[in-house]
């Protein structure tokens, strides 16, 4: 039996988590499915899958070969689009993620655009403040902020953002400005539960790091909530630099204790194609790295 076809009908079954759901998503009947798995199983010497009277799970050997069968067949799509032409004009269907701010600020203006540009195409814009495995949920391209975990993913680095303090200029003018960590404890404070930020709030303090945790007097669930805190006066906040931009730039808030910030955070353009990858994934990663890297806010 073909090895691509054997390919295809794995990755269903382990995404459908069964014999049945894959069937019917692949137009085949069960026991063609189940003998696909079974031809390939016996071909490799390995057992691919865990199979119940409930449910069926990808073995620890299996998950690996699902990645790199994941891969192997984006390869294979790529390099029929260049034979056929499709690679001339990007079409089809993209999906994109990003934190939800991130993605608001700076991902929608590049995806707008390259709808504009390409009017065969369509693109899914999934904003999430976790970090989504693209590769069981289906996302082509992604941003990530912070470091990279080592992965089969290919990441293009455009450019980076802070964590900082802010407040706004009425708030330092009634309450001054503080010169140490240590001196938040004498400030009212504006704690966001969106993303990682937490309440242990540490700060490089020569070669130690000092680990500060902060009593907030407001504690909000979105980090929009936080800004418009800071900006009324009410206390500082902790965000990273890129979520206060546009606040930056209008005076609306300033920066505090610059000194002690940790370092920069990397923002990286991932997807799972390999450098010859098909004209749609290509082209919208060039258009959104040329947008983050030319962002003064990012660079």
């Amino acid at each position: 039996m073909d090895r691509f076809h054997l390919l295809k009908v794995f990755i269903a079954v382990a995404e459908e988590q069964g014999f049945a759901a894959a069937a019917r998503r692949l137009n085949m009947s069960p026991p063609a499915v189940t003998r696909a798995i079974a031809g390939l199983e016996q071909q490799l010497n390995v057992k691919l899958l865990n199979r119940t009277t409930r449910f069926v799970r990808a073995t620890d050997v299996g998950l690996r070969y699902l990645d790199d069968a994941r891969r192997i067949l984006a390869d294979l799509s790529a390099v029929d689009e260049a034979v056929t032409g499709i690679n001339a004009e990007p079409q089809g269907h993209l999906a994109v993620t990003a934190p939800v701010m991130f993605g608001s600020l700076f991902v929608m203006p590049s995806i707008v655009r390259y709808l504009q540009l390409h009017p065969k195409m369509e693109v899914s814009a999934i904003f999430l403040d976790r970090v989504v495995n693209m590769l069981e949920e289906g996302i082509d391209v992604g941003v990530r902020i912070g470091q990279l975990p080592d992965s089969s993913m290919r990441a293009r680095r455009v450019g980076s953002v802070r964590l900082v303090l802010c407040a706004s200029p009425q708030y330092i003018q009634i309450h001054g400005l503080p010169q140490h960590p240590e001196e938040l404890h004498q400030h009212t404070i504006i704690a966001s539960k969106a993303g990682n930020n937490g309440l242990d709030w540490r700060f490089p303090d020569g070669k130690t790091i000092k680990s500060v945790k902060v009593k907030p007097r407001l504690t909000v669930t979105t980090n929009d909530a936080a800004i418009s805190s800071a900006i009324e006066g009410l206390g500082i906040t902790r965000l990273l630099s890129y979520q206060i931009a546009p606040q930056l730039a209008s005076g609306e808030v300033k920066i505090l204790l610059e000194d002690y910030e940790p370092e920069p955070r990397p923002v990286h353009i991932i997807h799972r194609e390999g450098p010859n990858g098909s004209a749609k994934v290509r082209s919208l990663v060039d258009l959104l790295a040329e947008q983050l890297m030319n962002d003064p806010a990012l660079n």
